[in-house]
């Protein structure tokens, strides 16, 4: 598609505007709805949650934080949410201490250990 030459130093030519017929390339709204982020599980504090994915470190949930290995916490352990943090994070106490996880990361269970269902 080509558009006539604009000669900007004359006064009162008109600007050359693309054709109806050819689709507006401007900018677009991101889609809306259930297809922007896949959401995570809703937990509350006092909830019983254990991990369901391989974690390759841990990171406290002190004041100031530290990484620790993953073997603090069995992968059959139940831990119980004591905080919710800011973007999906989840403060859960274990039996070796509180650690920082995502909400996608866990699943809800019994204080047992238990999956609920």
């Amino acid at each position: 598609m080509s558009f006539p030459d604009l000669n900007t130093d004359q006064p009162g030519e008109p600007v050359a505007q693309p054709p109806d017929d050819q689709p507006n390339h401007g900018p677009t709204d991101p889609p809306s709805g259930a297809a922007a982020e896949p959401e995570a599980p809703e937990f509350s504090v006092g909830d019983w949650v254990r991990i369901t994915t391989r974690l390759t470190y841990l990171k406290t949930a002190d004041p100031m934080p530290m990484l620790r290995p993953p073997d603090l916490v069995d992968g059959d352990e139940a831990g119980q949410v004591m905080a919710l943090r800011a973007i999906n994070l989840l403060a859960v106490r274990f039996r070796r201490g509180t650690f920082l996880l995502g909400a996608d990361q866990l699943s809800a269970c019994t204080p047992e250990g238990q999956p609920r269902g």
